[in-house]
């Protein structure tokens, strides 16, 4: 009996001993592996087993992929200067000569005989078109490419959407409707400038696309985000053009016969989305259309 239980424990302790040493090198294991993300994560990771364990083939791994991350990163830091500069001379490039074609055109207005006033109107209009085009180009450009970083602050909508408001005021009334900024308390986290830029093109297309009736403003607050609406009482949005309208040079059916190239509501998504946003559609056929922008409240 005695002799029996000597043979259990001879089997037992080495088997516990093994247990005990293999827990010990996966312990080991971990605590090297989390040392290795804290250091590849402050940037100054080094391999320190040269042999042929597992370890040292996860350091050289791991070694291998931040030094390509590195690579890239850089790599993306040039390509965007690049774009950057490129943006910088397209915009500067093109600013000069559409100036100049906007003066000579008001020149030609004022001195040309009355049989040629239509076409220097005409030419003046394109030339306004041209400059509204490669302005839209170059700020969704730069969003794109990270040039312009948005700078969402806590505040007030009220101030923003009145100026926002005031700014297609005369647009509106040139066609008739009616432009109403309905009084709101809401605030949110935004940039002033950005969403002032958004909930304009909001407004524009409204006006653009309503024959007649009236196009309203409004802001809600909630618990996570704050929403602006900017709802018309025009022809409205057929249901299979809801997920199309905001990508970049998409324009509807109703649309092919206004001015614009389809850049607008695609910069609404970008500015909302640089800020934690999001943007939304609502539309019936014969019952208008809504533009709900929703921002961030924290």
């Amino acid at each position: 009996m005695i002799s029996a239980g000597y043979g259990f424990l001879a089997v037992l302790l080495p088997a516990a001993a093994l247990f005990l040493w293999d827990r010990w090198r996966m312990r080991r294991l971990l605590r090297r592996l989390d040392q290795m993300l804290d250091e590849a994560i402050r940037g100054d990771f080094r391999e320190e087993a040269f042999d042929e364990t597992l370890l040292s083939a996860l350091e050289t791994k791991l070694a291998h992929y931040l030094s390509a991350s590195s690579v890239s990163a850089v790599h993306l830091r040039e390509e965007r200067d690049k774009i950057k500069s490129l943006i910088a001379d397209i915009s500067h490039q093109t600013k000069t000569p559409i100036a100049n074609v906007l003066l000579y055109t008001q020149l030609l207005e004022e001195q040309a005989p009355e049989d040629c006033r239509a076409c220097t109107a005409a030419l003046g209009e394109q030339a306004r078109k041209l400059q509204s085009l490669i302005e839209a180009l170059v700020k969704t450009s730069r969003l794109e490419a990270g040039v312009l970083v948005l700078h969402p602050r806590p505040g007030p909508l009220g101030p923003m959407l009145e100026a926002a408001v005031g700014q297609l005021a005369p647009k509106a009334a040139e066609k008739g409707l009616e432009l109403v900024l309905e009084p709101t308390g809401a605030d949110a986290v935004f940039d002033p400038k950005w969403t002032a830029e958004a909930v304009c093109n909001l407004i524009d297309n409204a006006v653009k696309y309503t024959p007649a009736g009236r196009v309203t403003v409004s802001a809600r607050a909630y618990e996570l985000f704050a929403r602006v609406d900017v709802e018309d009482t025009g022809p409205g949005i057929p249901e299979e053009e809801l997920a199309k309208l905001f990508q970049r040079f998409y324009r509807g059916r109703a649309a092919s016969g206004e001015e614009g190239v389809g850049v607008g509501l695609y910069l609404v998504r970008q500015i909302a989305q640089g800020q934690g946003g999001y943007v939304k559609a609502f539309s019936r056929p014969g019952r208008g259309a809504k533009f709900s922008l929703f921002l961030p409240r924290n």
